[in-house]
């Protein structure tokens, strides 16, 4: 048998968890078919609860029909870009939908964006509207970008009465840091608020046919780890797809009854597809946050009674000290998931041991809709992400010759199914490079340095990108970011290759020490800690300590920014 047999063979089947199918049915609709199946079958039960206000499924199919109504009559035609600026509010979601509806394609923006950064994505995108938090506004203004309407929304628009909260219990703090005010905008013809458009308009969205496998849904932004950030074409099917595949890989889910954490940036595509979209689609009931308050949240998933939380490693890695985790009832959760970073074997132990639960690891990127694989919710590998999704099939090539490498090997991982991108925008070249074809497919290359076991199951060293290469040998950050990690006095590690002319580059480790360690342990000692677990080419040659470091827009360590610096 040769290599890419073992691949094809798909050994991840026999220990799906039971009740998954080994393949999806994808249907041909459009996500707002999707989304309109939802409300009708919702109807008045809560799809949102917003710091209390709660959201039914009907109010919210209402405002986004409105709001589609009014965004058709300013002009906006199937196949234009509207860069969604907001924060994690129900507006987003209304938004999300309302330009859907026109047949238009939604670029969501990073809220945290500077007026630069945002500049390159609308121009890049072509994106001729945006939808706007009013305390963001300034920043298209002062980007300088030409847009042919902007609607404006404050983020106190769906909140419950603040005369109630404001000051009284754990909510309290969180309305104080939000800001409810509006900023002085001056009127301008091309300028609209959103509470006016659905006053305004009926709720009668335009009707638009739209293609499934080639219309464009969503342009997501990679976070421009490869240079500036370059936007990943979704289709309607690519995302509807991603939902059939949560669906089957959740049987333990009784959708419209679950609970569920939405606190993830849904500009990212972690918090926008699996989150939003996925749980949407299923009827379940969104817990929504604008941030990611760890009392608030437990307060909530109290309140309401949480059966699925999405988190990443550092969120995990806070909550399983905090002092209240333990008044929750997590044997209640259905699903703690862990997503877009490596989720430390430390963390995962001790959050078993605080919580009785256990955090299942999954893997994606915005290039295949946020997921293809995860771990069998009742047979996990520690430090595996998992196993293939139902429909999606992976491999492990040699990144130099393209040839598959056997079971056991590292190499680059690539994919093939449903959810993956038609390619990225405006860029033919990155397009064709990014894709390799093997037995007749066009597979996906990730970058990402994987192997996979005997039975299925990957396992992540690194993004080829943060391969660091000392006296020929290869190190894998993630190698000595473990083991750093598992030292009692680290709280927080990221580990780089600083180039050095001798050597090809140097081992660099950046930590974050507990509170009650700094000052009181040594380069040397971490040094000393790193040579009893590591072979001594390993051994960081240069030890830094800070009080935090940079991190992405999801909360993983950013080792771009530290290589920046560097």
């Amino acid at each position: 048998m040769d290599a890419l047999s073992h691949y094809l063979a798909r050994p991840w089947l026999k220990y799906y968890q039971k009740g998954v199918a080994e393949s999806v049915e994808v249907p041909e609709i459009s996500l707002p078919q999707s989304f309109d199946n939802a409300v009708t079958l919702g109807g008045d039960r809560n799809a949102v609860v917003f710091y209390g206000r709660e959201i039914s499924y009907r109010e919210l199919g209402d405002a986004t029909d409105r709001l589609a109504c009014a965004l058709a009559a300013l002009g906006l035609k199937k196949g234009d870009r509207v860069a969604l600026y907001l924060l994690n509010s129900p507006q987003f979601i209304i938004a999300y939908f309302a330009v859907l509806k026109c047949g238009a394609v939604v670029t969501p923006i990073s809220p945290v964006y500077t007026s630069h950064e945002l500049r390159h994505q609308i121009e890049d995108s072509g994106a001729c509207a945006a939808i706007c938090q009013d305390i963001l506004y300034d920043k298209i203004v002062k980007s300088g970008v030409r847009l042919d309407f902007t609607v404006l929304t404050n983020v106190g628009e769906y909140l419950p009465m603040l005369r109630r909260l404001l000051g009284r219990g754990p909510l309290g703090k969180i309305f104080s840091a939000i800001h409810v005010a509006a900023p002085q905008i001056r009127p301008a013809p091309n300028l609209h608020w959103l509470q006016g458009l659905l006053k305004k308009y009926p709720a009668k969205a335009p009707r638009v046919a739209i293609e499934p496998k080639t219309d464009l849904a969503a342009l997501p932004y990679t976070g421009g780890t490869t240079g500036r950030p370059k936007g990943v074409m979704l289709t309607h099917y690519n995302l509807i797809a991603a939902q059939e595949i949560a669906r089957v890989y959740t049987p333990l889910f009784d959708p419209g009854r679950e609970v569920v954490l939405a606190f993830l940036p849904f500009f990212h595509i972690y918090g926008q597809a699996v989150i939003m979209l996925n749980n949407l689609a299923q009827g379940n009931l969104l817990l929504l946050f604008t941030n990611p308050d760890t009392e608030a949240i437990l307060t909530a998933m109290e309140r309401y009674r949480a059966t699925v939380i999405y988190g990443v490693p550092t969120f995990y890695e806070y909550l399983k000290d905090h002092k209240d985790t333990g008044k929750v009832d997590w044997a209640r959760m259905k699903l703690v998931l862990s997503g877009a970073d490596t989720l430390h074997e430390s963390t995962m132990q001790e959050w078993e041991k605080r919580t009785g639960s256990r955090i299942t690891e999954g893997y994606g990127l915005s290039e295949v809709a946020a997921t293809s694989h995860i771990n069998p919710v009742d047979r996990p590998k520690p430090n595996s992400f998992g196993c293939p999704a139902p429909g999606m099939s992976a491999a492990v090539l040699n990144a130099e010759t393209l040839q598959a490498v056997a079971p056991g090997e590292t190499g680059e991982l690539v994919l093939w199914g449903p959810t993956v991108m038609s390619g990225y925008w405006k860029r033919p070249e990155e397009t064709a490079q990014s894709f390799v074809e093997l037995d007749g497919r066009r597979w996906l290359r990730t970058g990402d340095i994987v192997r996979m076991d005997d039975e299925g199951y990957f396992f992540f060293y690194d993004r080829t990108k943060d391969l660091i290469k000392y006296k020929g040998y290869s190190v894998f950050a993630k190698d000595v970011e473990e083991v750093l990690y598992a030292h009692p006095q680290v709280k927080a590690a990221g580990v780089i290759g600083v180039p050095d002319p001798s050597v090809g580059q140097l081992i660099k480790a950046i930590v974050v020490l507990q509170a009650d360690a700094r000052g009181k342990l040594s380069e040397d000692e971490i040094r000393a800690y790193c040579r009893a677990k590591l072979a001594e080419y390993k051994v960081p040659q240069l030890v830094e300590f800070r009080g935090e470091l940079p991190k992405t827009d999801v909360g993983k360590v950013s080792r771009r920014e530290l290589r920046d610096e560097a």
